[in-house]
């Protein structure tokens, strides 16, 4: 659908003169809003008839509807009568600048209007934007989202993204633009105090040497800037023109700085650079056009700005931008040629017009194909004779001459290389390289080159395995994540390490707040880097570490053990884990998914006891230094087959205890028995102070009820392993009894147990 300019009514001059018909001017306004522009020119044409002087409010209502109408040389014959009577402001000439543009759009670039698949969602809502849009410039893996740029001085936040150092140090970025998660605090100027990212500024530096060095002269040179030593600026600028002459930004940059210390020459040479490399990116044009204008040469200005808004239609500023030169253009026609008095409207044609447009504006008029034609010619032909930026003349015309506005209109350009965009890959402008995509000299002869998303391009060769080893198991990163400090390591590599010690492993800073925050996310540049180009290597470590993963998770022939108390099935069992060995064999067991292993008492001989109980995490609470409390509960009793070890930590192979099934009078029997222990159980408890019930109720909870099926479960009830647990037994007594297999035997031990604690208690 598309998109019209607000009908604007211009006031007349003198409304009550004689022969203006009010009644007339009204049918005028309807047909207007109705769409038959040329019905209502004609009425205007009538009205202006009538005049003994023309009126300028009847001239512009009537270049108006030229305008809507398509006829444009006739709208600038009334534009230009209008303006003899009066300068033309600019608000008076928004039909006249979305014409000519939509005309260019439409027709010379092979755009579709306002409304088609090319107009971004901004310009459909009318939003402002200085037009850097997301086409302009395409992003590849190691451009930085901040300034769009290739990283410079990479540095991995918290979150995992990376972007340039110097970008994070502007106040006003407070997240990152990529996942939106707030950086919690800055560091001088850094979020959380996060420096160089050591891996990804050496592969960068290796990958795009040439690209990386002009880039820190660019970096450089901003600063300078800032600071207003605009001439040091400058050199830096130049010095990395020199070495990287296609960056589209870098150019837009240096003709900014150019524009700023007037050098307003240069700056037209950098502007119009990068209208050849960039086309169609309306930045481009605007910064010519800019310059132009600064320069005085409103005439070559108007034609940038006109290709600006026909790029994008809903560039406001630069819309009003035009408007405002094209109404300097036409004042410019009375006040430097001597122009004679304008005639009467009736006398004589057209042809004896002050800027006699028709012949100069056949560009603007739709054209027949000539036979033999190319799909590229256009219907708005426009000056493809002759290149549109390689001509100096052109944009510098002889001291003296003056341009008729009819000729700057005609003289509207081309998009460079003189081809639609559904053509690019016809005419001359076929196998022009994306400007991003560069080959540094020494890479011009380079027999395979791997292609980045977005353009950039480096020699396959460069990038070795080598320069993606984690310094700690000297093996391809897996999962890396980046310190603080600017250090990767493999991310279990890391939490090992920190795991003995908070500090990083290679520089020994103290990173006792990262380990306290545990923000160990993947730095996801690396490991995009990975997966596309050591794609094999990748899998091959993954394979290794789903095998150490799958070996870690075999609850029978490795179970992890931990040295320290006695554990009951049932029985919940807090630890609090300090150690590096037992803070990874808890991270292992909640990784691997299992989320248990094993409790043994210590053993002189054999390190731990031949029977344990398995436990299984039910919580973890870390603390900022690494210690965790881990609340468990008993699950299962085993045996140990075999004593073992993994990295510091105790192993073992055991098989899991059951007790044993029994019938008839023997379950008759041991029914009877459980009842009554369990009663005799109830009443010890019952008669113990208040003080030591408290304790026991705060710590093992309450004696759980009588269990009507003893034997249902294959450790027996609960009941039995909580009186276990608060009776004041050695552990090797606790031991024993664990071990039973046969609930009677249990049973027994616990009555003998009950009777010899009720007699000790004193009376």
């Amino acid at each position: 659908m598309e998109t019209r300019v607000e009908m604007f009514i211009h006031p007349l001059s003198n409304p009550g003169a004689a022969g203006i018909c009010p009644e007339m001017l009204e049918v005028a306004e309807e047909v207007n809003r109705a769409g038959d522009y040329s019905l209502a020119a004609e009425i205007y044409t009538s009205q202006l008839a009538d005049l003994q002087h023309p009126d300028r409010g009847l001239c512009l209502r009537k270049a108006d509807c030229l305008t809507q109408a398509g006829r444009i040389s006739e709208a600038l014959d009334s534009y230009c009568t209008a303006a003899s009577l009066g300068k033309l402001h600019p608000e008076e000439l928004p039909l006249l600048v979305d014409t000519i543009a939509r005309t260019l759009r439409e027709k010379e670039l092979g755009f579709p209007g306002p409304g088609g698949e090319s107009t971004s969602s901004s310009e459909e809502e009318g939003v402002e934007s200085d037009g850097e849009c997301g086409d302009d410039e395409a992003l590849d893996l190691f451009s930085c989202r901040l300034c769009k740029c290739l990283l410079h001085e990479p540095t991995t936040v918290e979150c995992g993204h990376t972007f340039c150092k110097i970008c994070l140090e502007d106040e006003a970025i407070t997240e990152c633009v990529q996942c939106k998660e707030q950086f919690n605090e800055k560091k001088d100027g850094l979020p959380n105090d996060r420096r160089l990212d050591v891996v990804l500024s050496g592969l960068l530096g290796k990958l795009f040497a040439t690209e990386s060095k002009a880039r820190k002269f660019w970096i450089e040179g901003q600063v300078l800037w800032g600071e207003k030593n605009h001439s040091e600026a400058l050199e830096k600028y130049n010095a990395a023109v020199d070495l990287a002459p296609s960056i589209g930004r870098l150019l837009c940059q240096r003709a900014e700085l150019h524009v700023e210390m007037r050098n307003f020459s240069l700056a037209v040479q950098d502007a119009r650079s990068l209208c050849r490399i960039k086309p169609h990116w309306t930045k481009a044009h605007s910064l010519k056009a800019t310059a132009l204008s600064e320069a005085g040469r409103n005439d070559e200005a108007l034609q940038e700005y006109l290709m600006c808004v026909a790029l994008k239609p809903n560039w406001t500023k630069v819309k009003l931008q035009a408007q405002k030169v094209l109404s300097e253009v036409f004042s410019s026609v009375f006040e430097n040629g001597n122009m004679p008095t304008p005639l009467h409207p009736l006398q004589g044609g057209v042809a004896s017009r002050l800027i006699k447009p028709p012949a100069s504006l056949m560009s603007l008029r739709p054209q027949a194909k000539k036979p033999g034609s190319s799909s590229q010619d256009s219907e708005f032909s426009v000056s493809k004779g002759s290149p549109v930026d390689d001509s100096s003349s052109r944009l510098s015309p002889p001291e003296g001459s003056t341009k008729s506005l009819a000729e700057v209109l005609a003289a509207l350009p081309a998009p460079p290389g003189g081809v639609k965009r559904k053509h690019s890959g016809e005419g001359p402008s076929a196998g022009t390289h994306h400007p991003t995509k560069l080959l540094r000299p020494n890479e011009a002869g380079s027999s395979q080159t791997v292609s980045v998303c977005g353009g950039r391009t480096f020699p396959a060769e460069l990038l070795d395995s080598g320069d993606m080893e984690c310094p700690l198991c000297m093996r391809l990163f897996y999962e890396p994540v980046a310190t603080p400090c600017g250090h990767t390591f493999c991310l279990k590599c890391l939490e090992r390490c920190l795991d003995h010690k908070s500090n990083c492993p290679l520089c020994k800073e103290n990173l006792s707040e990262y380990l306290a925050t545990r923000g160990y996310n993947k730095t996801l540049l690396m490991e995009e880097v990975l997966q596309r180009y050591l794609g094999d290597e990748l899998a091959d470590r993954k394979t290794i570490h789903e095998e150490e993963r799958k070996e870690l998770s075999n609850l029978n022939q490795e179970v992890p053990v931990f040295v320290c108390t006695m554990a009951f099935p049932t029985i919940p069992c807090p630890l609090h884990v300090f150690e590096p060995r037992y803070r990874l064999m808890i991270r292992r067991s909640m990784e691997t998914g299992t989320k248990q292993f094993g409790m043994c008492i210590a053993d002189e001989l054999k390190g731990f006891a031949d029977y344990g109980c398995m436990l299984e995490v039910r919580d973890v609470k870390f603390f900022p230094d690494g210690r965790s409390v881990v609340d468990t509960i008993g699950v299962s009793r085993f045996k140990v087959l075999s004593h073992g070890q993994r990295d510091g930590y105790h192993t073992a192979k055991i098989e899991y205890l059951e007790d044993k099934k029994v019938e008839g009078e023997e379950l008759v029997e041991i029914l009877k028995m459980h009842d009554a222990v369990y009663e005799q159980a109830n009443n010890w408890f019952t008669s113990l102070k208040d003080n030591m019930k408290s304790q026991i109720l705060s710590h093992f909870g309450h004696l759980p009820s009588n269990d009507p099926d003893p034997l249902a479960s294959p450790s027996g009830p609960a009941w039995s392993w909580w009186l276990l647990a608060v009776l004041p037994l050695e552990n090797r007594a606790q031991l024993t009894i664990l071990a039973m297999t046969s609930l009677k035997d249990r049973l027994i031990a616990i009555r003998r147990v009950l009777i010899f604690v009720t007699r000790r208690r004193p009376r």
